[in-house]
Parts: structure tokens; C-alpha cells; sequence
């Protein structure tokens, strides 16, 4: 079976959460895979919130990164601890400030609804000024970390 046609959940996909441009082997083995899946439910609770309050219409959630292979993950510059390694961590593309604050909101209101917790919610930039959300959730021992940038 091909990674377009797996489903984590109703709307992710393997392949969505595991593409890269460097041509190097990603492929989560099943551990990694039940981490994305769990991921993929507070992803599905983010896509449907979002579109609740702000979305006009059926919105999706694009994912810039999700699982990382060591290899991918030494090539794009990732650090040697990094949640994408274990397939839990996502980077979601925002379209600005705004709306990373707003899905920030959002993801901290599921988990004090839900009573759940989340390792990590950042709001990141690199050098060129892209903005991105970087959301992950572990199997246990989460932190409840957060860094917005300014």
C-alpha cells in the first residue's frame, strides 16, 4: 500500500506527514506511526476549531514537516533530539502572525478543555522571515512547553 492512500486520520495522510524534498529515505516504522496518529487527533481537533471560528468553509491544515528519518532530519538542519524524530512533532504552516497566535489559542484551549497535555507549542521564524506553528505531543511526560517568537 502506498503512503498517499494511509490514512492517520479522517483528513492526514502518511505521505502528508512524512514528505521532504531532500530525496532521502522517511519512512516511520510503527511506533513512530502510532505517534503521528495520536499527533494527527489533536491536528483534526485544530482543523475543525479553526474552521468553527474563522474558516469559511472546509479549511485544511498544510503541514510544512511531520516525520523525520535521522537522515532527513541531519540534512534539513533539525536538532538531534527533535520530537520529528519520533513522529511527534508537526510543523504547520501559517500564513502569518495572526493566524499562528490563532491556532496557538486554539490548541491551548483543547488541551485545558480536554484536560490533555502537549510537549511543545512554538511559534517559529527563520532567517528569511517565514513563520511557522511547531506543534508536538508525546506519549507521555509532556511539558506543556511554549515559545512564541516576537
Amino acid at each position: 500500500m502506498e503512503k498517499t492512500s494511509i490514512r492517520l486520520s479522517e483528513h492526514f495522510t502518511l505521505a502528508e506527514l512524512t514528505k521532504t524534498n531532500t530525496n532521502l529515505k522517511n519512512v516511520p516504522n510503527e511506533v513512530q506511526i502510532k505517534n503521528l496518529k495520536r499527533l494527527c487527533g489533536w491536528l483534526e481537533m485544530l482543523r475543525e476549531e479553526w474552521n468553527k471560528r474563522y474558516g469559511e468553509g472546509d479549511e485544511g491544515i498544510v503541514i510544512n514537516s511531520g516525520f523525520r528519518s535521522e537522515a532527513v532530519n541531519k540534512a534539513v538542519g533539525g536538532a538531534a533530539t527533535s520530537s520529528h524524530l519520533t513522529g511527534c512533532a508537526a510543523d504547520i504552516r501559517v500564513s502569518g502572525m495572526e493566524q499562528a497566535l490563532r491556532y496557538a489559542v486554539i490548541l491551548l484551549d483543547i488541551s485545558d478543555e480536554g484536560r490533555e497535555d502537549f510537549d511543545e507549542l512554538l511559534i517559529e521564524r527563520n532567517a528569511r522571515g517565514a513563520i511557522w506553528l511547531h506543534f508536538a505531543v508525546r506519549p507521555t511526560r509532556n511539558r506543556r512547553k511554549l515559545r512564541f517568537i516576537s
